[in-house]
């Protein structure tokens, strides 16, 4: 398995509005090889943080969505001149860190 994270920084206030979106339905929940989304949210005194992982159970997995339709639908922006409301993004800053399970312990009923 692997765990993608998409470490984003926000405006902050920014995050508990984003949060929901990542874990909506659509899509991704039809997506093979998606195990779970998990959002976690850190309010720091200037921005917020929002560190969105993906668990995969493999790279292959992970990548076909990326390269996928779904995946560019879901990250498209609206098209300059297209008449479409332009609003100043939240986001500041984005970085994607790609980890491999290396241990894991869940809880045994």
């Amino acid at each position: 398995m692997i765990v993608i994270t998409n470490r984003i920084k926000v405006r902050k206030g920014m995050g508990a509005v984003m949060a929901p979106g990542f874990t909506a339905s659509g899509p991704l929940d039809q997506t093979k090889g998606l195990v779970k989304v998990e959002v976690l949210l850190a309010q720091h005194e200037d921005h917020d943080e929002l560190n969105v992982n993906m668990h995969w159970e493999t790279m292959e997995d992970f990548t076909a969505w990326r390269n996928s339709d779904s995946f560019k639908e879901a990250h498209k922006r609206p098209e300059p001149g297209s008449g479409a409301e332009q609003k100043e993004s939240p986001i500041l800053d984005s970085q994607l860190i790609t980890y491999e399970v290396a241990s894991l312990k869940e809880r045994t009923k």
